[in-house]
């Protein structure tokens, strides 16, 4: 199709989606995210600071022992059942913290397990998550390539 017939059709089936897909509500769905992400933000906070007070840890440890229990949190609660919930009530706001990204590796972990452990679990477990994985290296690498060639000329 070229032309007119091709302009019409593409009108008409952006009028029959518009027409059967649900109306959002943009102010609460946005207030929804916010406040969820901004939850599950301060349960981040919360542990830090019982590790900095009650373990005395600091530094990368610190870091990485809060990364641990967050993305057991997420994973723990895809497990359950209840990460899901939340993502679909709170959309944007579960996703962005990094409970959300262990819940990408998780559910689609859970949902090929039927397959066996090597064609199912190990291979679909990185579907969603593979290209977050992959572009986040690629733009880890261009950053520290930044920063090493700024290194060399200051």
């Amino acid at each position: 199709m070229t032309g007119k017939n091709a302009e019409n059709t593409n009108r008409e089936y952006l009028e029959y989606v518009s027409s059967v897909c649900p109306k959002t509500n943009e102010v609460k769905t946005l207030f929804h995210a916010f406040w969820v992400g901004g939850l599950i933000c301060l349960l981040g906070q919360a542990v830090r600071y019982i590790f900095i007070y009650v373990f005395g840890l600091y530094g990368d440890t610190l870091a990485g022992a809060t990364s641990i229990v967050m993305i057991f949190l997420g994973s723990f609660l895809t497990g359950l059942g209840v990460y899901d919930k939340i993502g679909k009530y709170a959309g944007g706001g579960s996703i962005v913290p990094i409970t959300g990204f262990a819940n990408s590796v998780v559910s689609p972990a859970m949902e090929f397990k039927s397959e066996g452990f090597i064609y199912g679990l190990a291979a679909k477990m990185f579907v969603i998550a593979g290209p977050i994985i992959v572009f986040g290296v690629i733009g880890s690498v261009g950053v520290g390539l930044i920063y090493y060639i700024k290194g060399l000329f200051l």
